[in-house]
């Protein structure tokens, strides 16, 4: 079957049409506009500003996707579409032309939680892989840090999530103390990458530092949960950062800001990747994936393996693939051949033109 997949839950106006079989999916077209430079001039996405662009990019991007498959509306078998969570003027511009889409041509329109489409953005492959249950997904992004057990498709228990900033936002927010720009995940991490390259530092968590004297803290690290805490982390970053960059000289301060931003990345990885290994540990489960924006960092994937093949062994560990980390429609496509082949005799998929709404605080649910 061929469904067309909307997002707009943040500053992404995405189409694609994936054609789903019994054994994979195929992407036969994935189109994504992006605002990343509109809204750098403000240091993070504005919603109103954010609606605008969707209102003007959202027709000409499903159009390109139809293009790119060479498909058109009567090819079509399912509509899927973000409803939440994110920015409601955003989420409204998405949900609003699934719904008039799905009205025009006749279509089923099927609802998908944003977390859910990062989900399943593991599963974009030409042959599914035999994924054994139960699974521990670690979601991580701009708006969430979950540790998400799932125990058969569809079904989601949080076993933890962050009491305060989420990871990607506090990404954000120490690029910002530290002036790298926006985006400030990848900035933090090009940062890092680079301060790896210059020291010679092969080990993907070594450290060699020559101005930085005490390391970080790796908050609820040893907390005996798997919630998570990442506003200390940051604020403890600012702190240093005042502290030392006053008593230096032009020539060191470039050398402190890679220092920091290479530290709070490697206690920010450091946490995230003992508690997924702690929780895998006690729910037992059999494989170990990777989500989110997050998801396309570097060091974070690199640690995720090895600790996931040094302490769970026989695990597997699925990552998705980079083009898929961050927000698109391809992932929101294939959780919808899930929910729709799984409940596909609902009379509701096709009345959803009626009544599919958004919701800014959507909780992901069986």
């Amino acid at each position: 079957m061929f469904i067309l997949s909307l997002e707009t839950s943040c500053d992404e106006s995405a189409a694609a049409i994936i054609e789903g079989k019994k054994d994979g999916f195929s992407v036969i077209s994935s189109v994504v506009s992006s605002q990343v430079k509109l809204h750098a001039e403000w240091g993070g996405v504005v919603p109103n500003l954010a609606a605008r662009e969707h209102l003007k990019n959202i027709m000409p991007v499903v159009r390109k996707a139809l293009q790119k498959a060479k498909l058109t509306a009567k090819d079509i078998d399912l509509i899927a579409v973000t409803n939440g969570p994110g920015l409601i003027p955003a989420l409204l511009i998405g949900v609003s032309t699934a719904k008039a889409l799905s009205y025009l041509w006749g279509v089923p329109l099927v609802g998908i939680h944003h977390i859910e489409g990062h989900i399943y953005a593991n599963f974009i492959s030409e042959k599914i892989q035999n994924l054994k249950f139960p699974l521990l997904c670690l979601v991580v992004s701009g708006g969430h840090t979950q540790l998400i057990l799932m125990k058969k498709h569809l079904s989601y228990q949080i076993v933890g999530e962050t009491l305060d900033d989420a990871a990607g936002e506090a990404f954000d927010k120490v690029a910002r103390i530290l002036d790298l720009g926006y985006p400030g995940g990848p900035a933090v991490s090009a940062k890092a990458e680079e301060f790896r390259i210059n020291n010679k530092l092969k080990n993907i968590t070594a450290t060699k530092y020559q101005l930085l004297d005490t390391p970080l803290p790796r908050p609820m690290i040893n907390s005996g949960d798997f919630n998570f805490s990442f506003s200390g982390l940051k604020t403890a970053v600012l702190y240093k950062f005042r502290q030392m960059n006053d008593g230096l000289s032009e020539k060191e301060k470039p050398l402190l800001i890679s220092e920091l931003a290479t530290e709070f990345q490697d206690a920010a990885v450091e946490v995230l990747v003992k508690k997924t290994i702690s929780a895998g540990r006690k729910y037992k489960v059999k494989t170990i994936m990777l989500a989110g924006g997050v998801s396309a960092n570097k060091t974070l994937r690199q640690k995720l393996l090895k600790e996931t093949k040094k302490g769970l062994p026989g695990v597997v560990c699925l990552l998705p693939e980079i083009k898929y980390t961050g927000d698109n429609a391809a992932m929101i496509g294939v959780a919808a051949y899930f929910r729709y082949k799984l409940n596909h005799k609902e009379k509701t998929w096709k009345n959803n033109w009626k009544k599919l709404e958004t919701d800014a605080n959507l909780k992901i649910s069986h």
